[in-house]
């Protein structure tokens, strides 16, 4: 029974949102929840909270999920969420990286859309199955690159696709935070211990948990294509099994070449994600903890900043915009906006249109396999004394 069977045309509601992790204890759970549920388009009905059956039912107890949709597996519910006539129309994955291909595949099995926190998966192969399950099913797949969301990144994206910089030459990314500096996970906190066990984040740490932000940004606003990387990879505190700290060159189809720098271990640095890109017309700058303001400055004049719905900001601004000029707007409502964005693609589906087509920008599976190669092609660069690497071949 297809989703679209099952809603029977009936859009004009909030959408049905299941639930695969985020429980109790859990951090970007709680994010997901409430930025699913701020542009009012979705809401919680169904959830597999917790591999810990009684914390499941609790977490679920919690966020008034009924009794009968709140499950202790989430292959028990993909198969009942895809037989109930009023199942839910999406389901997000918001695990530990270890448990998102077999969750995302149980569920577009089932017939159902998946939106799933990054990276995708674990592994290439993971990744390359996970893209061919979603072709085979039909169904929608959305990656919460959250940082897509961002008004003044959809900006920077349009100004960019129109030739705003002319031909690109250099693109500088970075994303350093301070939160790992000491060995924050022997001492049990919950987020620290699972993103550095390799069992449970993959090959990567640092690279896979925020570097993967910094490579997605870089494609995605300049809309080209990263070829080959240089990485050098390093654990700094003392007994970590995954990298803390990351610094690597890019080469880019288009003749570009950038440099990638991400780590945990910068005492000073809370959420530094910024990107800076520089053609032979222009450049921009744009900096996540000042996330309302663009840095323009065209060759030879005096630099210009381009704020949120304010003068020079344009279209795709407004598409990701909720509230007026000058009141600021970031994390959550970036969020937020895949879940708007994924939404408008779902609700095209029910009513048999097509969707606006600013929702388009959603990263999909094949963002997520990009995603998942360039965390292999980082680690065996870095294996290789910082070798050249191609990307496709990862």
């Amino acid at each position: 029974m297809t989703i679209e069977g099952r809603q029977g045309g009936a859009s004009k509601r909030r959408l049905r949102l299941g639930m695969v992790g985020g429980g109790r204890g859990a951090f970007i759970g709680a994010v997901h929840r409430i930025a699913a549920r701020l542009d009012d388009r979705w809401e919680l009905v169904a959830g597999a909270l917790s591999s810990d059956p009684q914390r499941a039912r609790d977490s679920a107890a919690d966020l008034h999920i009924a009794a009968d949709r709140a499950y202790s597996d989430f292959c028990e519910m993909a198969r009942a969420e895809a037989w109930r006539p009023d199942g839910i129309d999406a389901v997000a994955i918001v695990t530990p990286n270890h448990l998102h291909h077999p969750a995302a595949r149980a569920f577009l099995d089932a017939g159902i859309h998946v939106i799933c926190d990054k990276p995708m998966t674990a592994t290439v192969a993971q990744a390359e199955d996970l893209a061919a399950a979603v072709e085979a099913s039909g169904r929608l797949f959305a990656l919460t690159h959250n940082y897509t969301g961002y008004p003044m990144v959809r900006h920077a994206r349009a100004l960019l696709a129109e030739g705003g910089l002319g031909t690109l030459r250099v693109v500088q990314v970075e994303y350093p935070q301070d939160w790992l500096t000491v060995s924050l996970e022997a001492t049990g906190q919950k987020q620290a211990a699972w993103r550095t066990d390799p069992v449970q984040s993959g090959g990567g740490g640092c690279i896979g948990d925020i570097g993967t932000h910094a490579f997605n940004l870089a494609e995605f606003v300049t809309g080209l294509h990263c070829t080959q990387i240089a990485a050098d990879l390093s654990s700094f505190v003392e007994g970590r099994r995954v990298d803390d700290n990351v610094n690597m060159l890019l080469r880019f189809s288009s003749g570009a070449r950038g440099m990638l720098w991400s780590s945990q271990v910068a005492p000073g640095h809370e959420n530094g994600l910024r990107l800076r890109v520089f053609g032979d017309k222009a450049g921009l700058e744009w900096h996540q903890e000042q996330p309302n303001h663009l840095r323009v400055t065209r060759f030879g004049e005096p630099p210009r900043l381009v704020t949120r719905n304010g003068p020079g900001s344009g279209p795709a601004a407004a598409h990701a915009s909720r509230i007026p000029a000058g009141h600021p707007e970031g994390y959550l409502e970036g969020f937020a906006q895949i879940y708007s964005d994924i939404a408008e693609q779902v609700a095209a589906r029910i009513e048999g249109r097509e969707p606006d087509s600013a929702s388009l920008l959603v990263p999909t599976v094949a963002d997520g396999v990009r995603g998942v190669r360039f965390i292999s092609a980082a680690v065996d660069s870095s294996r290789n004394n910082a070798a050249w690497t191609a990307l496709s071949t990862h």
